[in-house]
């Protein structure tokens, strides 16, 4: 087979079944979560008229359905096409460092979740603690590098997701780019968070389908790659006719790959700034039930890891191995350096083993991967608006109703400004590969001091800014210098390839993290936390004037009197006029999350040993290629895993919320059965 020509990526769909699932999917997506937020606020104390209910759930969501809306959040259309794209092009270990650069953020980020509930239960955003510790100065630089993540996520959102719909149907791509967002919006906006829970909820359901569906084809049934054994056979060929530079003896069956560990450093760096810089994964922590938000994040990082790694080292790896396959999309050729970049090794490994079948399903899990994803990022950015912008410099005695309706609008516009942004990126020819290695680039100067924002009591103002800034710029400088050393000439293809994203990332997460560390060091702030903890939550009030008692906490004991000069201040500046100051409820003492803060440092740091040190590096190092039996105990591993994973995501919400569903479901019988009595009387 040659290796030098380029074929065109030939669409098994219509463009009719494009407009289909974008347009027809998503409707009916919109409509099932308008009936369900309308039969939950009719039949339960939650309402979405309510801001407390519309962006934070009103806190009391279980770590089931909290893990469930991790994974569904964090499972990108990048975690679905860049993983497979690893795959193509490292073998085995590009799923596996994938996985990692995902993992253990979410492990770290439990931390800081135990952390949110112990400091600033009642806030609403991170940048809202900001703004309390340290004023207008560090909000703004804050907020700054939040809206930058919600552009770089979304444009990896739209982008990965047109760029599929297009290659499998032939669909428009600024049609998709500017459709994909309009479905989620209708929901979002009259639904709220919750809302996005109880959809992240049915997308993963069809997610973790399609992913056994397909290891189903690929390991058992398609008589294209026949077994798991014969899978293997593929690629023990593929490697010698295209050897992997880097990779022992050239193979795509070994964990010493060069350039898959450079690929694993990089996703690590995209993925923390992907975490600790997107208000999605704060307002998750924000929204979870205080005792139960640290085994939320735990469940969820966990369940996570086995999406990238089973869907990835399924399609990813059989893309390659069936590249000489005639029913492969880019016969007789191999996928350009263009359509590997824009993630269709996956649809091309779908296409093979089921056909339009196949098509079919990864455009669905892409467009599901995509809803979710963006859903997510809506109510973040709605709540970026509301309360960091419209509240804190323009209204800052909005009433609940008022922040609700400010949330609408922000929804609406930031709707429409991802499709033009997405087209803006694919007009200048920026693809998915490009944003996920220069995400880490740009957000990781302030990864550190965010997640120092809420846990460390010696941060200062001065390390934030410093850190920040001068992490920034040393980032920068190693991006230039390092693609001008390693690859020779500055331009936009060279900025984005791993080693120079490495550079640039690496320096700009360490040394921000340094100087932020010694500055404070130098000159300690011992904060306590007193004035971000009597941040209130804004419940409408009843008619009397008086505040709802289901807002209102009698057990919580400030560290400081609420009422002194410094902390009416605090109050007054984000309390609707006539309102009380109230907390909300922390079900778990302040002793119990400082407990929950140590398990959850042992655990990230067990994790992170396990999956980041102990089972890697023994085969980086040792120059393993994997046998044909510990091939089949890998994907067996896959298998597993994978199949746990729904059972957290599937099951367990349902258990959790077998009394809600209970009640929801006796007062749609009683009040059908009421109607029908009706009926019959007239």
């Amino acid at each position: 087979m040659s290796s030098i020509g380029v074929s065109e990526f030939r669409p098994l769909l219509d463009q009719s079944v494009g407009y289909g699932v974008v347009v027809g999917v998503g409707f009916f997506f919109a409509a099932l979560m308008l009936v369900l937020t309308a039969l939950q606020a009719k039949f339960s104390k939650f309402s979405p008229t309510s801001s407390e209910e519309f962006s934070s759930a009103s806190r009391s969501v279980k770590p089931g359905l909290v893990c469930c809306g991790i994974v569904s959040a964090w499972t990108w259309s990048a975690t679905l096409l860049q993983s497979s794209t690893a795959a193509y092009t490292f073998g085995v270990s590009g799923p596996w460092w994938y996985g990692v650069g995902g993992t253990i953020q979410l492990a770290f980020f439990a931390m800081v979740a135990a952390k949110v509930k112990m400091n600033a239960n009642g806030a609403h955003t991170f940048l809202e603690i900001a703004k309390i510790r340290f004023g207008t100065g560090v909000h703004l630089l804050f907020t700054f590098y939040a809206f930058l993540c919600i552009l770089v996520v979304c444009g990896s959102l739209l982008l990965g997701g047109a760029a599929t719909v297009n290659a499998l149907t032939g669909m428009n791509v600024i049609a998709a780019c500017f459709l994909l967002p309009i479905g989620i919006a209708v929901y979002v906006i009259f639904g709220g968070l919750r809302a996005t829970f109880m959809c992240d909820w049915a997308h993963t359901i069809i997610l973790f389908i399609i992913i056994y569906l397909f290891q189903g084809h690929v390991y058992g049934t398609s008589p294209d790659t026949g077994s798991i054994g014969a899978l293997y056979d593929l690629l023990v060929q593929a490697g010698v006719d295209n050897p992997v530079d880097g990779n022992q003896g050239g193979s795509y069956l070994t964990m010493k790959s060069n350039q898959g560990m450079v690929f694993g450093a990089a996703t690590i760096l995209s993925g923390f700034a992907g975490v600790f810089c997107d208000q999605g994964y704060w307002q998750r922590a924000i929204a979870s039930a205080p005792e139960s938000t640290t085994k939320a994040y735990m469940l969820g990082g966990l369940s996570w890891f086995a999406v990238p790694w089973a869907f990835a080292s399924c399609l990813g790896l059989a893309a390659r191995a069936l590249q000489n396959n005639p029913k492969f999309p880019t016969y007789p050729n191999p996928l350009s350096a263009e359509q590997t970049s824009a993630g269709l090794a996956a649809p091309a490994a779908a296409a093979v083993v089921m056909g339009k079948g196949g098509a079919i399903a990864i455009l669905l899990v892409v467009f599901m991967a995509v809803t979710s994803a963006i859903s997510a990022e809506l109510i973040g950015v709605s709540s970026l608006f509301s309360y960091d912008i419209y509240r804190t410099y323009f209204r800052p005695n909005a009433t609940s109703a008022e922040i609700v309706r400010v949330s609408h609008y922000f929804i609406c516009l930031w709707a429409v400004w991802a499709g033009a942004w997405a087209t803006i990126l694919n007009a200048a020819t920026i693809d998915l590969g490009w944003l996920f290695y220069v995400q880490g680039v740009v957000l990781s100067p302030a990864v550190i001091p965010i997640a120092l924002t809420v846990t460390w009591s010696k941060l200062s103002r001065a390390a934030v800014f410093s850190g920040s800034i001068v992490g920034a710029i040393l980032g920068m400088l190693a991006w230039m210098i390092g693609c001008w050393k390693i690859y020779g000439e500055i331009n936009v293809a060279n900025l984005a390839e791993p080693y120079s994203a490495v550079c640039s990332g690496l320096t700009g997460l360490l040394f921000s993290g340094l100087i932020t560390v010694f500055v404070s060091l130098a000159k300690p702030a011992n904060y306590d936390f007193a004035d971000t903890r009597a941040i209130a939550v804004y419940e409408d009030v009843e008619g009397d004037g008086s505040i709802s008692d289901k807002s209102v906490d009698d057990n919580i004991k400030p560290d400081k009197n609420p009422y002194d000069e410094k902390q009416s201040a605090v109050v007054a500046e984000a309390r609707p006029v006539g309102a009380a100051p109230h907390q909300p409820r922390l079900a778990a003492s302040r002793e119990e999350l400082k407990r929950v803060f140590k398990r959850a440092a042992w655990y990230s740091l067990a994790l992170t040993l396990i999956v980041a040190i102990i089972v890697p590096l023994p085969m980086f190092f040792s120059h393993y290629i994997f046998s044909k039996a510990f091939y089949k105990f890998w994907v067996a591993c896959t298998i597993i895993w994978v199949g746990m994973s729904g059972v957290f995501c599937i099951i367990l919400p349902i258990w959790e919320s077998r009394k809600e569903i209970q009640l929801i479901s006796v007062g749609v019988l009683s009040l059908m059965l009421r109607r029908k009595s009706q009926a019959g009387d007239v």
